[in-house]
């Protein structure tokens, strides 16, 4: 995940304002190092002649994506445009998961808004090579028609809506709203994601 800000131009890279030089990028940290494996990952030799699509970044499974996120932390209608041209060296490369007319075609690299990403912006692109962080507890609750395309990735606060801290049983209560919340995603083909849960103590992380 990559946290960004706007400032003066330059997408910089950090988890807060005081966290920010202009020596930490989006490009430099992100964008160039991605660019470098996927070079080294598709070499131009004989092995790779007849290949129909590039391999990807993981070595034992050359078809499987990596998901990028990108946390906009300044005002997303100003960022996104920034954040749209930085991709251009993956999308060059046709490494970027694409949707044209509603129709998902994978690539490489699937990229996902997130924080102050704007749905309105992201929902304007067409075709469209960065997609939206969904509200995984609003997906069944929703004026907007979720689906893949449009947001391939839906996502909730653990604690603020499951609450289950690993350690004591959890409750049925709790369960039913995990479950619902998954299945409600996976029927709209879109993947569930919970941050924000329990690290510490590693029993309480491996049971959640």
């Amino acid at each position: 995940e990559a946290d960004v800000w706007i400032v003066d131009g330059q997408l910089l890279i950090g988890h807060e304002p005081a966290a920010l030089t202009t020596d930490r990028t989006f490009d430099s940290l992100y964008i160039q190092p991605l660019v470098n494996i996927l070079a080294m990952q598709n070499p131009s030799d004989e092995f790779t002649v007849n290949a129909t699509s590039p391999n990807g970044v993981f070595d034992t499974s050359s078809g499987t994506p990596l998901q990028l996120l990108v946390d906009m932390k300044t005002d997303g209608t100003e960022t996104l445009p920034f954040v749209l041209k930085a991709l251009e060296p993956l999308r060059k490369a046709n490494y970027l998961t694409t949707a044209v007319q509603g129709n998902l075609i994978m690539g490489v690299f699937t990229v996902v808004g997130t924080g102050n990403t704007p749905l309105e912006g992201i929902q304007a692109l067409e075709p469209r090579d960065i997609f939206f962080d969904a509200p995984l507890n609003e997906l069944a609750n929703s004026s907007t028609m979720w689906n893949a395309s449009l947001a391939p990735l839906a996502s909730v606060d653990y604690e603020a809506v499951v609450g289950w801290n690993g350690i004591q049983n959890i409750t049925e209560e709790q369960r039913s709203t995990i479950t619902s919340l998954v299945q409600t995603a996976h029927s709209l083909g879109i993947k569930a994601r919970f941050w924000d849960t329990p690290a510490w103590p590693i029993q309480a992380r491996n049971n959640v």
